[in-house]
Order: C-alpha cells, then structure tokens, then sequence
C-alpha cells in the first residue's frame, strides 16, 4: 500500500519538475520518470485495493472502527479509479506530446491531495482505531494478564484497546518473566 502512495507521489512530484524545468534538458528524462512511476503505480493499485479488500473482510474490528475502514474503503476506491484514469490519459498524453497538458498536471496534482486524505484515513484505521493489530496483552501472552479473584479480568473494550488498570501489578506470585530491562526489579 505504501509502494502505491510513493510511486503515485514520485510521479506527481516530477511532473510539476518537469514542467517547472521545462526548457532545461533534463526535462524530457524526469518526464518520462514520472510516467513510469504512475503507470507502476496503477499497476500496484489494483495488488493494493485487493489487499485492502480482503482486509476488510476479514480484520477483526469493532462498529466504532468499522465506520472509519468504510470511509477509508470507500476514499481508497475513489483513489484508485482516479489514478487508473490518470494512468489512461498520460497515455495519450505520451503519444500527443512528450509532457502532459496543463489540464493533466492540475488533475494530477488534485489526485495527489485526495490520495494523501485517503491514506492519513488508513493510518487513522491503525493507529487511532488499533485495527488488523494485535493489542499488547495479546502479543505477551497469559502470563502478563491480570488476575483478580482467581478469574482473569477482561480488560479490553470493544475495539481491543486496553482499559482499566493503569498500575504496573503482575500477579505472578513473584514469578520471574521477561520484561526487557528490568530483571532486577520485583514485583
């Protein structure tokens, strides 16, 4: 997903050099860099909007994070079909002139914009929501759970997010385990 963002960005990036440089010799090779980035990178969309589908389906979320997966499911189709299209008309773009129109380069860098909303939506997913990672007690494993009254306490709202206890009191009846650091410590 990131490699799309990057190859789309680059593109976008080198076409603005290319028309600012345009009259420098440089120009034509940077032009044809950001051609080929943008097709690699629609070429990658649809590995990336794949990926994403099956994520959608298949991550384990709560009603409060699966509002947001759909909004950025639904920026990330938009996005896609856009830098599909873009990818259409730098086609004929190339065929008609070595550097794209005016027109291409304004939609080009729009397409930018809704791509950099789009993926701030899917850095929203994981790291406001926790969506598709694991919460810390479930990567440490039961023994860095907390017991209370011989039941084990469920200390997770509905989304996985750790809540509760907020003081650091293992009832390991002082059972050695790995902390990094702090062997000496008893607790």
């Amino acid at each position: 997903m990131h490699f799309t963002i990057a190859l789309f960005t680059l593109s976008a990036a080198f076409f603005v050099l290319a028309y600012l440089g345009k009259d420098k010799a440089w120009a034509d090779g940077i032009t044809s860099a950001a051609y080929w980035n943008l097709w690699a990178g629609a070429v990658l969309t649809i590995l990336t909007v794949g990926a994403g589908v099956y994520a959608y389906n298949t991550v384990a979320h709560s009603e409060t994070s699966h509002a947001a997966m759909t909004n950025h499911r639904n920026w990330a189709l938009a996005t896609a079909v856009l830098f599909w299209g873009l990818a259409l008309w730098a086609v004929s773009e190339k065929r008609k002139r070595q550097r794209p129109s005016g027109g291409f380069l304004v939609v080009m860098l729009v397409s930018t914009g809704i791509l950099a909303v789009t993926g701030w939506k899917g850095g929203e997913l994981v790291y406001r929501y926790g969506t598709g990672v694991l919460p810390v007690a479930k990567m440490l494993g039961p023994s860095h759970h907390h017991h209370h009254g011989g039941a084990e306490a469920d200390n997770e709202d509905d989304d996985g997010t750790l809540v509760g206890d907020d003081h650091d009191d293992h009832d390991d009846e002082g059972a050695a385990h790995g902390h990094d650091g702090d062997e000496d410590h008893d607790h």
